[in-house]
């Protein structure tokens, strides 16, 4: 007979491998034994198995079928676990005014935290009184200082496709996402940070462009809490941008709209001058006028390159605009409009409220400050301290009782009898929300005034001086990467071509 060895019932040393594996699974125990249980009075709770992730993988891979099917299945109001974070949504459009009015819910909590996330602006989570102070020059993205900035606008673009008018009518062929994202940041930033002054303005602007759009390539990362750490060079990529955008910099830059002034006024009472927290301030800025207007553009001029007759509508609706103002499509920039005058292009907005409304998947939120139950018209329901409380506007806009065939892009869905349509229903009774990309409330982005005055600038001038037509004829979706966070982006680039009018 052989001997018997105890050596394998004796414990041996874990491999590498091993231990990863033992403290993945120790991971995983103790997240689940800390898995959080509804206490009586709570919404419906979904934790989800995976830890911190809960149910977000599901949430991001088709974020409006999944929360149609939780709401059937539990109702308007129901907490999720995304992420690490405990999310109490509510879905009924009735019930968001109980949201807006709640003191205890915080928006300011949640942007400070968001800010210093994604910019490292640190301040604002100590000065509180910093946020409001900012939150006043945002006066100066609307009414006659929003005229000011279209008049910069239009000179941005002038100077953009000025050289396209010295070109003979030959065709141009671009990517149209790589192409919107070029212009639309070149003119956004020129006309909110001012011209550069010296050396060479074209790389200057690429050389920002592309840092700028490798750092926002990872902000749902960020915004989410993964460390800036874990995600390559983007925290070097930052701190370029941020640099660039310093005091001593942005001396460096000639006309700074009135905003970026009374901002960076209000920062240096905070601020030496040398602060680089300065820069983090104003890449916040650039990133909110820029993220979401590129998408935003990208899909309004794919749609209407698939739509040849929402086209013509538009082209029609604005050469009447024209006729009546007594301007005539000369060679160049020889056209002006005035904000009134934007605003009675009907189709035109209704174009790009259509898009909004289809691509948007923004989620609005506010920070539960303290244990409260809040009260709706359906029910009850406690909140815990520390909590988010969200709101998911897709569910509203790809409601069919609300928006008839809600897949479906309809150019004149916001138009009736020729004028604008602003009344919408659901269960027999009007909405006051029914069409909600900007957010609401104190939440509504500030920005928004200025970002669709440009876009209607874009496509006046588009279709005004340019021929256009699509080469990739293929449908494209939505890629949900930025779910949560704003208008979404393609899931791939298509080619178009266009020339200047004969």
């Amino acid at each position: 007979m052989g001997s018997f060895s105890p050596e394998p019932w004796l414990p041996r040393p874990l491999s590498p491998s091993g231990l990863v594996l033992a403290a993945a699974l120790l991971l995983l125990v103790l997240c689940l034994r800390a898995r959080r249980t509804r206490r009586p009075g709570e919404p419906p709770l979904i934790n989800g198995w995976l830890p911190y992730f809960g149910e977000a993988l599901k949430l991001q891979k088709d974020p409006l079928g999944f929360m149609t099917t939780l709401q059937k299945q539990y109702g308007d109001v129901f907490t999720l676990f995304l992420g690490g974070n405990y999310i109490t949504f509510i879905l009924d459009p009735f019930q968001y005014q109980s949201v807006v009015k709640n003191q205890k819910l915080s928006f300011q909590m949640f942007t400070s935290k968001f800010l210093m996330r994604v910019f490292s602006v640190k301040k604002m989570m100590t000065y509180h009184d910093l946020n409001d102070k900012i939150h006043t020059s945002y006066q100066l993205l609307r009414g006659k200082h929003l005229d000011a900035l279209m008049e910069n606008t239009m000179q941005t673009l002038k100077q953009v496709f000025e050289p396209q008018f010295l070109k003979t009518t030959s065709w141009d062929t671009e990517y149209l996402l790589t192409f919107c994202s070029s212009v639309i940041f070149e003119v956004t930033f020129t006309t909110i940070h001012g011209n550069v002054l010296a050396g060479d303005r074209k790389t200057f602007i690429t050389e920002l462009r592309d840092d700028f759009f490798k750092f926002d390539s990872k902000f749902t990362h960020l915004a989410s809490g993964v460390p800036i750490e874990l995600l390559g060079n983007i925290k070097s990529i930052r701190t370029k941008l941020i640099k660039r955008l310093t005091t001593e910099n942005l001396a460096k830059l000639q006309g700074w709209s009135e905003v970026v002034q009374m901002r960076q006024d209000i920062l240096e009472k905070y601020y030496t001058p040398k602060d680089t927290e300065i820069g983090a301030h104003h890449l916040g800025l650039l990133w909110a006028s820029v993220s979401n207007t590129v998408p935003t553009m990208f899909w309004t001029m794919y749609y209407l390159l698939r739509h040849p007759e929402a086209m013509a509508v538009l082209r029609d609706e604005i050469d009447h605009l024209l006729q009546s103002t007594g301007q005539k499509k000369g060679p160049g920039f020889s056209i002006h409009l005035t904000r009134e005058q934007l605003d009675s292009l009907v189709y035109l907005e209704s174009t790009i409220l259509e898009v909004l409304r289809l691509c948007s998947f923004s989620g609005i939120f506010r920070v539960v400050q303290e244990d409260l139950t809040l009260h709706l018209e359906s029910q009850d329901c406690c909140l815990r301290k520390g909590d988010f409380v969200g709101i998911f506007p897709p569910v509203l806009h790809y409601d069919p009782e609300i928006f008839e065939a809600p897949e479906e892009f309809r150019f004149d869905r916001f138009t009736e009898s020729g004028k604008k349509k602003t009344t919408f229903f659901k269960r027999g009774k009007k909405l006051k929300y029914y069409h909600m990309p900007f957010g609401f409330g104190v939440s509504k982005c500030p920005g928004r005034f200025l970002a669709i005055v440009e876009i209607k600038q874009l496509l006046v001038v588009f279709l005004t001086y340019f021929d256009l037509e699509i080469i990739d004829d293929k449908p494209l979706e939505l890629n949900y990467n930025r779910f949560l966070f704003g208008i979404q982006y393609p899931d791939s680039d298509v080619l178009f071509r266009y020339k200047v009018k004969s």
